[in-house]
This record gives structure tokens, C-alpha cells and sequence, in this order.
């Protein structure tokens, strides 16, 4: 498998896109969507908010990098973990995986921001970003004088950092892209910021109805890949598609018992997502 001649390993990759001499091409019509999750935590409890991809084009994400803000008086970040959407087997293919790891964070306690960077040297796209879903998870904890009904918010922002060492240049985009023919390609990049709020979760959805229509999650009346579409869209992109999304179709309380029809695990997954493709193709004969 061949691989590209890296110096010193993920950030430099990442850094290649857009310190080039010659300007990146930006993919026309593709953006990529990243959101942070919203989520509630009493003072002093601890909470965990996804950061998710969506809109990845088919050529994939070979680099990546950004930050999320936070306000280090009400939160602290505990860890960052990678979530499943990265690509592990990358680190078997990538003969830079040797120095530092693919996926690499950085918490900056004192002015409030964590750093993620992912990048593979590897010019394979099949050890690339793909599909929807899960990019990491941050974790952390609320300060236990933190005022209920405080809402601390998680911006999305580009890395505070040269654009390379020495420019004195300020960096000013979110690093999204991939290198094809020997050029950098940026991928446009739009954000959907989330929060955590001080205090208990306090539901604001309608009660569902006590009538059940298996595999119907945008109910609509009937089952079809659109259904199929929302449960996948509503686990990648909560904050738009989740059951407070601000899209107008995304999921409610209705359609996720609705789409719940894997037995093995209770509540909605890709599993359900599948089950429903299957029954479409006619592969099992019910719900």
C-alpha cells in the first residue's frame, strides 16, 4: 500500500492542506457538517456531549482539524475520546502512525478550548473520514457552584494557531480536506454549536400517542427509506435532526417508538435503521 512521505507525522499532514505552495482547490457543492451535542448536568455532576460529522462527500476526509470553546469558570474537560466514525484500521495503513497517533486532542484548561486533529498520510480513501457519525466525545464535569439554568456554550472554531510556524499569520478556516493528484482539496465546513446547561433535563416534547406504527419514524403513514434516512440522520446530527433539531422534520417522541423495531436493543440505533432496509428490500417479511 503506498503511503506519502511525511516529516513529523498527524499535525503535519493536517498542516500540508493548507500550507502548500500552491493554493488548495476547494471542492465545489460539498460541505461537511460538524455539530456538538446539547446536554444537561446538575453542579458538580459530570456530562458527555458527542461532536459529529454529516455530509462527508464520497471522496472522504483525509485531514481534519478545529476547536471547541468552552467556559473553563462552569465546565472542565476531563478527556477527549475518538468516537466510532474514525477510521482505527487507518493506524494499521499509515506508516506514520509510528509518531504521534491519528487522532490526537489537546485541553486547554486556561483559556477554555480543546483542539482535535485527525489525518492519515495514507493516499488509500477507503482509511479515510466516511459516512455520518460520531467524530469524538468530550467528557467533563459542571463546577459544583455552577447556577442552575446556566447555559455554557460549545462553539466550534478554527485551531488558534499559525497557519504555519512562522507566518505570523493568524489561522482562519477549520482544516477539512484531502490531497488528490499531489493538490490540496478543502472541503467548506458549517458548524452546529452545542451547550451544556446547569441542571435537571426538562422535557419539552409533545406525549406520544399510544398507538404504535412499527418502522414509521417520520410519521408520515407509511414505511419507506425515508425512515430509514431520519433514524441515521437524527444519530449523527442530533442537534439538527435529534428530537429538539432545529430542522422541521426532525425526529419526535411519536417517531422514535416508531422506529424502534430491533428487539435486541431498546431504544433507536443503526440497527433499526437496518432493519427497516431490510424489510423495504424484502428481506424479512415484518416488523
Amino acid at each position: 500500500m503506498k503511503t506519502k512521505k511525511v516529516v513529523v507525522g498527524a499535525l503535519a499532514a493536517m498542516l500540508s492542506l493548507s500550507v502548500c505552495s500552491l493554493a488548495p482547490v476547494v471542492a465545489a457543492g460539498e460541505t461537511v457538517q460538524i455539530s456538538v451535542g446539547k446536554t444537561n448536568a446538575e453542579a458538580g455532576a459530570e456530562f458527555s456531549v458527542d461532536v459529529s460529522l454529516a455530509d462527508i462527500p464520497s471522496s472522504g476526509i483525509q485531514a481534519l482539524d478545529f476547536a471547541v470553546t468552552y467556559d473553563s469558570k462552569v465546565l472542565t474537560i476531563t478527556k477527549v475520546e475518538q468516537g466510532a466514525l474514525v477510521n482505527k484500521s487507518a493506524e494499521t495503513a499509515d506508516k506514520s502512525a509510528a509518531l504521534p497517533p491519528l487522532f490526537e486532542s489537546s485541553i486547554n484548561s486556561t483559556e477554555g478550548f480543546v483542539s482535535m486533529i485527525w489525518s492519515t498520510s495514507t493516499d488509500d480513501a477507503s482509511y479515510w473520514l466516511k459516512g455520518d457519525g460520531v467524530f469524538c466525545t468530550i467528557k467533563g464535569t459542571v463546577a459544583s457552584g455552577a447556577t442552575s439554568g446556566a447555559v455554557a456554550d460549545l462553539k466550534i472554531v478554527p485551531i488558534n494557531r499559525e497557519t504555519y510556524a512562522g507566518s505570523g499569520s493568524p489561522n482562519g478556516d477549520i482544516g477539512c480536506g484531502y490531497e488528490k493528484d499531489g493538490k490540496p482539496v478543502k472541503l467548506a465546513t458549517s458548524v452546529d454549536n452545542g451547550s451544556v446547561t446547569v441542571g435537571k433535563v426538562v422535557t419539552t416534547t409533545e406525549k406520544p400517542t399510544e398507538k404504535i406504527v412499527r418502522g414509521d419514524v417520520n410519521c408520515d403513514g407509511t414505511v419507506d427509506m425515508g425512515d430509514a434516512v431520519l433514524i441515521m440522520q437524527s444519530l449523527a446530527n442530533p442537534n439538527k435532526y435529534g428530537l429538539n433539531g432545529s430542522d422541521s422534520k426532525h425526529i419526535t417522541e411519536q417517531g422514535k417508538l416508531n422506529g424502534d423495531v430491533d428487539e435486541e436493543v431498546k431504544g433507536l440505533t443503526s440497527n433499526d435503521a437496518l432493519k427497516i432496509q431490510k424489510y423495504l428490500l424484502k428481506l424479512i417479511s415484518e416488523l
